[in-house]
């Protein structure tokens, strides 16, 4: 009977529940709160210890840093951060000061200092410094091992002249950069960095972009619609099967060479070559004027060699052919003296009317 009495009394979990004031569903959780330094003060007034990050930037980084940072600096001192850029060791710092009054702006200054050195320009990297705006450096050097087939992924990622990033960018509503072995995202939502992301390290894994892409193009679509906001989308997403062709590999036939119980001869070494010769015992000098000599010997016996082909007929020179001015020297000349006679001709008779024929030979 107490069994069943027990199993018939119901427990009331809710009986000393009380209504806290953030169970109220118009609360948005998610919702980070920006810092305002007239209400939000840090207990004691100030930071109790002193935070600093590091962060190493490439070589050639090092002329644009340098035209940029007095804007970083600007931009820093706002939030009351101090900033230091170390040409000789090749990084930036960023440390907090006894005036700052934001306890996480100090991480937002290291991922700041993190886009700039992996190439974003310094216009878009300030972004960072805002609450909504956040980033994600993807590291895709390690996934990949072999070097031609990581360039290939890296480039399918980009795509023709960029369209391929272009329309990750859209979908997925995030700033990405491809540089080197790393891939930086930023973006206003967790959600489109998750996705960004994603994709990312999909296509170094040999999944191409676009596939992702169409499923987050039919996602925003379907978000769109009221009536399917809150439905399970997996019979609207399409689904693409892996395909592996198997492609046959062309065996190479080794020829078979004839079976000796022996093994073959060992082959001299460089310096029992040169304790043969005695090139071992001589000094550099020697060896330098011994290989001048050699050199002058083989030229030496290749011209030798060309003479005697030459002698025998074998390299036969064209000859010149003989241009046209050359070729009626002769004529000309011969023309020039009987012309010159008719006039003396000409000049002792009378006038009388001449032709061409008379300038010509008979």
């Amino acid at each position: 009977m107490s069994t069943n009495e027990s199993s018939s009394q119901k427990k009331n979990h809710n009986k000393y529940r009380r209504d806290k004031p953030w169970d109220n569903g118009n609360i948005d959780h998610w919702k980070v709160d920006s810092w305002n330094d007239k209400e939000d003060k840090l207990p004691g007034g100030r930071l109790l210890e002193e935070s600093s990050f590091a962060t190493l930037f490439p070589k050639y980084r090092e002329n644009y840093l340098r035209q940029v940072w007095p804007v970083v600096t600007k931009a820093l001192d706002q939030h009351k951060i101090a900033c230091e850029l170390n040409l000789i060791e090749g990084s930036m710092t960023v440390r907090t000061t006894s005036q700052t009054a934001d306890p996480y702006v100090i991480l937002k200054a290291r991922d700041l200092l993190k886009l700039i050195a992996r190439s974003i320009p310094v216009v878009q990297a300030l972004k960072i410094l805002k609450d909504e705006w956040v980033c994600d450096i993807v590291k895709i050097g390690g996934i990949v091992r072999n070097k031609e087939r990581f360039i290939k992924r890296r480039q399918r990622l980009l795509g023709q002249e960029g369209s391929t990033l272009k329309a990750l960018e859209l979908v997925t509503g995030c700033f990405i950069l491809v540089q080197g072995n790393t891939v930086s995202i930023m973006s206003e939502s967790h959600k489109g960095l998750k996705q960004a992301r994603q994709v990312v390290v999909d296509c170094m894994n040999n999944i191409h972009p676009i596939y992702h892409i169409k499923r987050l193009m039919i996602m925003k679509e379907l978000a769109k619609d009221e009536k399917l906001k809150d439905e399970d989308w997996e019979r609207f997403l399409p689904k693409f099967a892996k395909k592996n062709v198997q492609r046959k590999k062309v065996h190479k036939k080794k020829e078979s060479k004839p079976y000796t119980p022996f093994p073959p001869a060992q082959t001299p070494r460089k310096v029992d070559l040169q304790l043969e010769t005695g090139e071992y015992f001589a000094t550099e000098e020697q060896r330098k004027a011994q290989q001048v000599m050699m050199k002058k010997s083989k030229a030496k016996q290749k011209s030798v060699e060309k003479r005697k082909m030459r002698e025998l007929g074998d390299e036969t020179v064209p000859a010149k052919k003989k241009s046209k001015g050359e070729k009626n020297t002769s004529s000309t000349e011969v023309d020039m003296e009987r012309l010159r006679e008719n006039m003396r001709s000409r000049s002792s008779g009378p006038r009388v009317k001449g032709s061409m024929s008379d300038f010509l030979q008979g």
